[in-house]
């Protein structure tokens, strides 16, 4: 029997005036699973995250955290849930330890072990008793996500947490994110703009339009078994490829085909023999934002509508 989500988001819709913003949304989220949302500005990412949270009632469907209903539990189900919205408000005259020893007193049983747990967890042991405005916006990243883990929640909510870093401090906070998720089977949902971050982070990912979920994928389906062939003559390659059954696109300067590795030297036999020149045979996948765009029709912006 598969293990029950954390998160469950049931038929979830929101009417606005007479605008349906979200549309009978449903997605499980599950233990030790970095779950992308993305999304076309004005799709309803944010008015989703807002109905996950309890910040928004829904017009119709309900979310489960850990097996209570946000809607009819608020304290019960919020109490599994951290948060981090882009760059999180510290205390920059305080230390970093004094900043999560505050946070750690609106939540209860928060001991100081706990709280040096998760220091350590982030990797600021060195730093974490200095004051945070002597802090990189690295720092204060990990010092948030600290802040986030304290209370030990099963669901943490990321919206566009690498906004501002640099290339190592993203790569830096993708390691700490997966490493929470793997070791303290967190499920963690990504709101980001990022898509190649997104790739490189998530298992899955899950793409809304219009207030509808209209895709999820795994990451690993995003790597389709293409193979990108550049040969001469060209209409030679093309007919060679489709006289052997394989489906081909051209691209570029050669041929796309559909077929896994195992193929593929077959493919190269049947081009030599027919007397092709072959210069250029490697995998080939779309990138997540080529694909994406291709989902959501370039992204075009959703119809305005009141939050």
């Amino acid at each position: 029997m598969a293990e029950q989500a954390i998160v469950q988001i049931k038929n979830l819709s929101k009417t606005i005036g007479n605008k349906k913003i979200i549309k009978n949304l449903s997605l499980e989220l599950h233990k030790g699973e970095i779950t992308g949302f993305l999304g076309p500005n004005g799709a309803g990412k944010t008015t989703t995250i807002r109905m996950m949270v309890g910040l928004m009632r829904p017009t119709e469907g309900e979310v489960w955290i850990d097996g209570q209903s946000v809607q009819a539990n608020f304290e019960g189900s919020i109490r599994k849930v951290g948060v981090i919205v882009e760059n999180p408000e510290m205390y920059k005259y305080m230390s970093g330890y004094k900043n999560l020893l505050h946070f750690s007193r609106m939540h209860k049983d928060v001991s100081k072990g706990r709280i040096d747990e998760v220091v350590k967890q982030v990797g600021m042991q060195n730093r974490i008793n200095e004051k945070v405005s002597s802090y990189s916006l690295g720092m204060r990243q990990r010092l948030g996500l600290a802040q986030a883990l304290l209370h030990d929640p099963k669901f943490l909510i990321l919206d566009e947490p690498t906004n501002g870093l640099d290339p190592a401090g993203i790569r830096e906070f993708r390691i700490y994110l997966q490493k929470i998720a793997r070791e303290s089977g967190v499920a963690i949902f990504v709101s980001s703009h990022l898509l190649s971050e997104i790739e490189l982070l998530c298992d899955r990912i899950a793409i809304i339009q219009n207030g509808e979920l209209i895709d999820i994928k795994n990451v690993n389906e995003l790597q389709q078994s293409r193979y990108y062939i550049q040969a001469e003559p060209l209409e030679l390659v093309g007919e060679v490829l489709t006289g052997a059954g394989f489906p081909t696109a051209l691209h570029d300067k050669g041929y796309l085909i559909d077929s896994g590795a195992e193929h593929i030297p077959g493919a190269i036999n049947l081009l030599v023999g027919a007397g092709a020149r072959i210069f250029t045979v490697q995998p080939y996948r779309e990138t997540l934002e080529a694909q994406f765009l291709e989902m959501t029709g370039g992204g075009e912006i959703a119809q305005a509508h009141t939050e």
